[in-house]
C-alpha cells in the first residue's frame, strides 16, 4: 500500500513538472494560446490563436497590412512612358519599421488633389502630419492616430495619419496625376520635415516609425 502510494506521488509530481513546459510553448500566427505568454513576439491571444494587436498596430499574421518576409511588386502601372511597381501588401509593422520618408503638400491645390482620404479636409503644412502606404494605412485603421518618426540623423518627432499613399492605383485625377506609392513610404507633411531639420528638396529620405 505505501509502494502504491509513493507511486502516486511521484507520477502527480512528474505531471506538474511537466505541464508547465507544454504551456511555455511559443506559438506563431494562428497557433494556439490561452494567455499572451503564449504567443511569439508582438502577438497576442485572441480567441484561443496567437494573432496581430490591433493596438499596437502589428501585421505580421498577413492580409494586405502585412505578412512574413519581403513584399514583392504585383504588376506595373504605366504613366505614359514611365512603368511603376504596384504591390498587394507593406512590410510588417515592428516597433522600428524601416521607411522612406517624402513629402507631401496637404494643403487644398496641394500634391494629392483631394482632401485627405481620413477626415475629408486639407491640412496646413505647419501641421505634421502623414500618409501611410496602402498596407501600413491598412483599410484606414490608423487614420487619426500618432505614429513616432526617427530620422537618420536621430531627431524623432510624431506625426498623425490623415491619409493613404495609394499603392495601387495613380497616374489619374483621383491621384492628381501622381504615379503609385512604393510600399514603404511615409509621406509627410513640411512640418515633418522640419522636425527633422530636413530640406524637402532631399526628396526621399531613410526613417524608422512605429505607434505612438
Amino acid at each position: 500500500m505505501a509502494s502504491l502510494t509513493l507511486l502516486i506521488i511521484s507520477l502527480s509530481f512528474n505531471i506538474l513538472v511537466l505541464l508547465p513546459l507544454q504551456l511555455d510553448a511559443i506559438s506563431s500566427c494562428n497557433g494556439p494560446c490561452r494567455t499572451l505568454n503564449d504567443c511569439d513576439g508582438q502577438l497576442i491571444c485572441i480567441n484561443g490563436k496567437c494573432n496581430d494587436d490591433p493596438d499596437i498596430g502589428t501585421n505580421i499574421c498577413g492580409g494586405v497590412g502585412g505578412g512574413s518576409g519581403t513584399c514583392k511588386s504585383s504588376g506595373t502601372l504605366t504613366c505614359g512612358a514611365k512603368s511603376y511597381p504596384k504591390y498587394k501588401c507593406s512590410p510588417p509593422v515592428t516597433s522600428s519599421t524601416l521607411a522612406k520618408l517624402t513629402n507631401n503638400d496637404f494643403s487644398e491645390g496641394g500634391d494629392g488633389g483631394g482632401p485627405s482620404e481620413c477626415d475629408e479636409r486639407y491640412h496646413s503644412n505647419d501641421e505634421r502630419v502623414v500618409a501611410l502606404s496602402t498596407g501600413w494605412y491598412n483599410d484606414g485603421s490608423r487614420c487619426g492616430k500618432m505614429i513616432k518618426i526617427r530620422a537618420t540623423n536621430g531627431r524623432t518627432t510624431t506625426a498623425k495619419v490623415v491619409d493613404e499613399c495609394d499603392f495601387r492605383n495613380g497616374c489619374d485625377d483621383e491621384h492628381a496625376g501622381q504615379p503609385p506609392c512604393r510600399n514603404n513610404i511615409v509621406d509627410g507633411s513640411n512640418a515633418v520635415w522640419n522636425a527633422f531639420g530636413l530640406d524637402t528638396n532631399l526628396g526621399v529620405v531613410d526613417v524608422t516609425w512605429s505607434m505612438a
